[in-house]
């Protein structure tokens, strides 16, 4: 399935990095930190076919009907196979949690300084890697800020403003610029060639100008990254974007987060994915010596099919407010965890 995947990468993204200037080196890095980003997804379908696989044997060999004979229970012949899918929970969730995040950042960063690196032999430093009206609501500091568009080249904002805002949201300052940079190791931001206003909250009235060559704030201490993953859509962000736009948006509560929220805890869901598969297809796999193996195989992909639709259900309701993000993440494993009990109690 990596080789299958490997095959797809290829596909969709070799002509594009060749167009960008990418060499031998260049390709083989970013494939290599691509491909670590299936493995989530690899591992249950890895772990169901050669499940049915083992199962099959057993089956058309009718040693399972020999030790059920014996007073062996299913729960005890599928012991080991339980505790494999333990530890491939356990995977799943150092996956999630660690490895799939890493891929998607670094596979992304990779293709991007491939872009900026090819963009740069033919446009200005400050025209490399642009994102144009860039706009971040900074309301647990009461603060809103705007950029004409951020290089994420050279790491600044040009044409920026800043407004300071008092507890009933009104301005009270606004700081303009013409460029502005986050500065790393005086942990603050740079403001050049600008001027600060003072309002007046009641009218909006100006009350005086003040002009600056460079000016240092080192109370503004808004990230960057943070304000170029707003609006991007969920399913491109990895584990811990997501937690990072749920946080944002869960201090005024704004609907937005909701996608954020219910892809997030999906992907933390899916560390019990080995298990509902083993759930799933145990039941169709040893349900008896009459039925063809091939018809418990169809039983089970056709289950599958009916999660993804719970998932999709769920999902929607979440994003309208019907459902909270945490239970439609859960949903479609809860109603499969159904299926997998009504079934082993059929099987007893």
């Amino acid at each position: 399935m990596l080789g299958l995947l490997f095959v797809q990468v290829l596909y969709d993204d070799f002509r594009d990095l060749k167009e960008i200037g990418a060499r031998g080196a260049d390709f083989w890095a970013y494939f290599f930190v691509t491909l670590p980003g299936f493995l989530g997804l690899v591992l249950p379908i890895a772990l169901l076919i050669s499940l049915l696989f083992v199962l099959g044997k057993l089956h058309r060999a009718n040693e399972l009907i020999v030790l059920r004979a014996a007073g062996v229970s299913l729960l005890r012949i599928t012991a080991p196979v339980w505790i494999v899918g333990v530890l491939a929970c356990v995977a799943m969730w150092y996956l999630n949690a660690s490895i799939v995040p890493w891929s998607v950042e670094t596979s992304r960063e990779l293709r991007d300084s491939l872009h900026y690196r090819h963009a740069a032999k033919t446009l200005a430093e400050e025209q490399v890697g642009v994102v144009h009206s860039v706009a971040y609501d900074n309301r647990e500091m009461n603060r809103m800020w705007y950029f004409n568009r951020y290089s994420q080249f050279t790491r600044k904002g040009y044409g920026v403003t800043v407004s300071t805002l008092d507890a009933d949201r009104r301005e009270t300052r606004r700081l303009l610029a013409n460029q502005a940079w986050y500065d790393e190791e005086r942990k603050g931001w740079v403001f050049r060639d600008g001027q600060i206003l003072t309002l007046d909250p009641q009218t909006g009235e100006m009350l005086r100008p003040k002009s600056f060559e460079q000016e240092f704030r080192e109370n503004f201490q808004e990230d960057p990254t943070l304000m170029l993953l707003i609006d991007r859509k969920a399913i491109n962000l990895s584990v811990n974007e997501l937690r990072r736009l749920m946080n944002f948006y869960a201090v005024d509560e704004n609907p937005k987060g909701l996608s954020y929220a219910v892809r997030y805890y999906g992907i933390l869901s899916d560390a019990f994915a080995p298990l509902l598969v083993i759930a799933l297809a145990v039941p169709f796999a040893v349900s008896g010596i009459r039925v063809n193996p091939a018809v418990g195989v169809s039983k089970s992909i056709g289950l599958f099919f009916l999660y993804y639709v719970l998932m999709n259900v769920a999902n929607a309701l979440a994003t309208k407010e019907v459902m909270d993000p945490l239970w439609a993440a859960w949903l479609p494993n809860i109603g499969m965890s159904g299926i997998a009990v009504w079934l082993f109690w059929r099987l007893r």
